[in-house]
């Protein structure tokens, strides 16, 4: 067996995508190393929405060809593919920079990783597709699916229409593309049949899928996760990332009414200043945002919200920030993601005048402080209650057992080992900055079930 490594960078359809270029490649031998010292192929599944991005894969390459070399010396082998949305933006540039890269693969582009693999052994060289055939990689992709636990991610939707101006997504993932509702399905079934019991439905705009239903109607989202929650074994569904705009009254009522979908939404506002709003393209306003979610709360009241923030985007001023502050108040945020703006190249932002590093440091750490506490605050209206946590993977201590609440928190419980895979209630008893603790309800009755 040979030996693949792949490093992922980013989002969760990067880790979707990591997982899938494994299947692909299983067929021909690769088996999964720890390490990529003792890897035939490392894949660098790149991202290209955090600062420096680019400059991180290059020192990452710069060991790797370190590696390769030393292989080469002793007589063995090492293939260098780079994947990802930095391989879509760079391109030929990787390979001009790095002569160790085999391989360059753009994310629509990764499901011809075998050929491009044939091509290196046969001709010499490097490889180079960047290309957007997205509906051709779905339909090409492995019916076999290797898991890892009772949790799974599944990509839905892939690219976005939006154009915020901030946003390099539209540029390396290319235009949004719903897949098949059958195809979907067939996958989902799949993994229902592997011992996953929580799908997260995976998209760059997720809540904008329109993909064809078998009846051959374009199905919403909400239409999709109602079909899904049928699925016997599938008794978690969740879904990210949304964008406000595609928040549509069926998916609204796809919280009131599907008891699978968990209560738990990730809804990024980004600012809560309109004029900051209009610049980065986001197609909505403070008061549409707040009016969604006074909507979504009246249908599903206890709900937990996160969401994404960037402070310090090019002219934002004082009062700019003030307003973002004044809607996370308004809120009330269970989780959160918030950055400094830095520019990404070829975003129409890049170009415009830069607020000063200090002021946007002192902004980020204004907000998080606010966000932290209310984080804190609905981690602490935990306690006392009892939750259904599905149990993934063991825990730090002998017997101990790691899972998810509903609402998305780490929960840790003793003398657990034994029901992952399992949906179980149990009591939050700590509450720590980071996770929950808790114990088991019935253990003696749980010990019986096991048994």
């Amino acid at each position: 067996m040979k030996k693949l490594f792949i490093k992922t960078y980013g989002c969760q359809m990067n880790v979707y995508d990591s997982a899938r270029m494994a299947d692909l490649l299983a067929p021909l031998g690769y088996a999964p190393a720890d390490v990529p010292d003792a890897a035939d192929m490392v894949i660098l599944n790149t991202c290209h929405i955090r600062e420096k991005a680019s400059d991180k894969v290059y020192s990452e390459l710069g060991k790797l060809k370190l590696l390769k070399d030393e292989k080469a010396q002793s007589g063995g082998k090492m293939l260098i593919a780079v994947a990802g949305c930095v391989a879509q933006a760079e391109g030929e540039e990787i390979i001009k920079r790095q002569g160790a890269v085999d391989i360059v693969v753009g994310p629509q582009s990764y499901h011809r990783l075998p050929e491009l693999i044939a091509r290196i052994n046969r001709e010499k060289g490097h490889a180079l597709d960047t290309d957007f055939p997205v509906e051709e990689k779905f339909d090409t992709l492995p019916e076999e699916i290797g898991t890892n636990g009772p949790t799974a991610f599944l990509t839905v939707q892939e690219g976005c229409d939006k154009f915020c101006t901030f946003c390099v997504v539209p540029y390396t993932r290319g235009a949004e593309y719903s897949r098949p509702v059958a195809q979907i399905e067939r996958e989902a079934r799949t993994l229902a049949g592997k011992g996953v019991r929580e799908i997260t439905l995976l998209g760059q705009n997720v809540n904008a899928y329109s993909g064809e239903g078998p009846d051959g109607e374009t199905w919403s989202l909400a239409k999709l996760v109602r079909r899904l929650a049928k699925i016997q074994g599938v008794d978690r569904i969740r879904y990210t990332t949304s964008h406000p705009r595609d928040m549509s009254d069926d998916l609204i009522e796809a919280h009131r009414d599907v008891e699978a979908l968990m209560p738990y939404l990730h809804l990024p506002v980004q600012s809560g200043s309109d004029r900051i709003l209009d610049a980065m393209n986001r197609q909505h306003t403070r008061d549409d945002y707040l009016r969604l979610v006074e909507r979504i709360r009246a249908a599903r009241p206890d709900i937990a919200l996160s969401s994404d923030f960037i402070v310090g985007f090019p002219g934002e001023t004082d009062k700019d920030f003030a307003d973002t502050m004044a809607l996370a108040r308004a809120v009330g945020y269970a989780s959160h993601f918030s950055f400094k703006y830095s520019p990404r190249p070829g975003t129409p932002a890049a170009t415009q005048k830069q607020v000063p590093e200090d002021v946007k440091a002192a902004r980020l750490e204004e907000l998080q402080e606010l966000l932290f506490a209310q984080q804190r605050a609905f981690n602490r209206s935990c306690e006392g209650r009892t939750l259904d946590v599905l149990f993934e993977k063991p825990g730090r201590q002998a017997g101990q057992a790691i899972g998810r609440s509903p609402f998305l928190q780490p929960v840790h419980a003793d003398n657990a080992a034994d029901l992952i895979g399992r949906i179980v209630p149990v009591k939050i008893e700590k509450v720590f900055p980071n996770s929950l603790s808790a114990r088991l309800l019935y253990p003696s009755r749980m010990a019986e079930a096991v048994s």
